[in-house]
């Protein structure tokens, strides 16, 4: 529940979504203060509850994946299949600002939470719903994850590794977390809808769209007739600089004066000068001559630490990125001072710490992070929220459509 002191305060959200994306989508909500109730099946809940334990995720004793994705919110575990949970869902519609919904449209029609069934119990519901490669189609039902649907259909696996080497996997939910804050931005402009008009309405986006997105500065080449270059080499790349290079203690520098500009900046920076009156590389002959650029720049910047480069390069105000290993990350000073990463507070847990969504209004707090909630653990509260009986309740939960909670396991 929330205080009335932030941005949604008093907005009511119901997140019958499961894994990443979608419930990613109302954390942002829950983050300023919208009121976001989880329905999970009873028994096991949402499956990403144990993601935290899969490898390779890093191995840890709290189930961090969980409480990334669903802090701030309450939990019923409630089995849409039951014809007994049909009347609790009618209510919990009813309630709701907002449902946000990831199943398969066949699914969603199964389980009667499409648009056309839930919209009726509420002229003012904002229906959002997010899907692997869309609604339509001939895989529309087709189930879609960050991995395959963003980033392996769309082609951004294929351009984040060199030629030669096989596609590697990325971090897990890097699409999903993309994919949520477009469908929180889409609730967000349907709530201004409807703050003009009164109505509600229908929101979505998928994985692939996002995917196609991301990689909108090529795929709108290739719409447009453009010319790929070959997948990225880097002994021999479209430019040298912009290419990755590893220094002698064995880091990674990816260094980005790839502008006409920074060219004489970056000779002096690397103490080179006399590139710039090789005739190899004047103007547009350096991108001609890229290999042999590399030849030049592989053995000088192997030749000395990564702080001495890092000194040199900002030295001479060029751009560039030091790829940073999990240790920097995470003690990185900029996510602090930013609000990137803030505290947490779980009772009977150490201190902990946890990554803020990305979105900063100036003038308005976050709520402060609470734990994620256990399966079920709300599920009494709300019922009675929603004005069923003790007798109700308990008739419910005899059913087995909305499991008791009998505290954590």
């Amino acid at each position: 529940m929330t205080d009335g002191q932030h941005v949604f305060s008093g907005l009511k959200v119901l997140d019958l979504a499961s894994y990443i994306a979608g419930p990613a989508a109302t954390t942002i909500l829950a983050d300023f203060g919208a009121d976001v109730i989880k329905i999970e099946p009873p028994g096991t809940g949402d499956v990403y509850r144990f993601f935290s334990a899969m490898p390779p995720n890093p191995v840890a004793n709290s189930n961090y994946a969980w409480q990334l994705t669903n802090r701030n919110k309450r939990s019923i575990a409630l089995d849409l299949k039951s014809s007994e949970a049909k009347e609790v869902l009618v209510r919990l519609v009813q309630w709701a600002d907002v449902v946000v919904v990831n199943f398969p449209p066949r699914v969603k029609a199964a389980l009667g939470v499409t648009y056309a069934a839930l919209s009726p119990l509420n002229p003012k519901l904002i229906y959002a719903d997010i899907t692997g490669y869309g609604s339509e189609g001939p895989e529309a039902d087709t189930p879609g994850f960050d991995v395959t649907a963003y980033w392996a259909r769309s082609g951004l696996m294929e351009v984040t590794h060199d030629a030669g080497s096989p596609p590697t996997l990325p971090i897990p939910g890097i699409g999903d977390h993309a994919t949520a804050t477009t469908l929180y931005a889409a609730i967000v402009t349907a709530l201004y809808t409807r703050a003009t008009t009164g109505k509600g309405s229908h929101v979505s986006t998928s994985l692939i769209a996002n995917g196609i997105w991301a990689a909108a500065a090529w795929v709108e080449g290739g719409l447009n007739g453009g010319r790929f270059f070959a997948q990225h080499d880097r002994k021999n790349p479209p430019n040298a600089l912009l290419n990755p290079y590893q220094t002698a203690d064995g880091r990674w520098i990816l260094l980005v004066a790839a502008q006409r500009k920074d060219w004489p900046a970056f000779a002096r920076a690397i103490d080179m000068p006399e590139l710039l009156e090789d005739p190899r590389f004047v103007d547009d002959q350096r991108i001609n001559n890229a290999a042999a650029l590399v030849e030049i720049l592989d053995p000088l910047f192997a030749s000395q630490p990564l702080a001495f480069w890092k000194q040199a390069l900002n030295a001479a105000r060029v751009i560039f990125g030091v790829v940073q290993i999990a240790e920097e990350i995470i003690h990185d000073p900029q996510l602090e001072a930013n609000g990137i990463v803030v505290p947490l507070d779980v009772p009977g847990k150490p201190a902990m710490r946890t990554v803020s969504n990305p979105i900063q209004i100036m003038g308005e707090q976050k709520v402060k992070p609470r734990a994620a909630p256990q399966l079920g653990e709300h599920g009494a509260e709300i019922l009675q929220e929603m004005g069923f009986s003790k007798e109700d309740i308990a008739r419910l939960h005899d059913a087995g459509a909305v499991a008791r909670f009998n505290g954590p396991v």
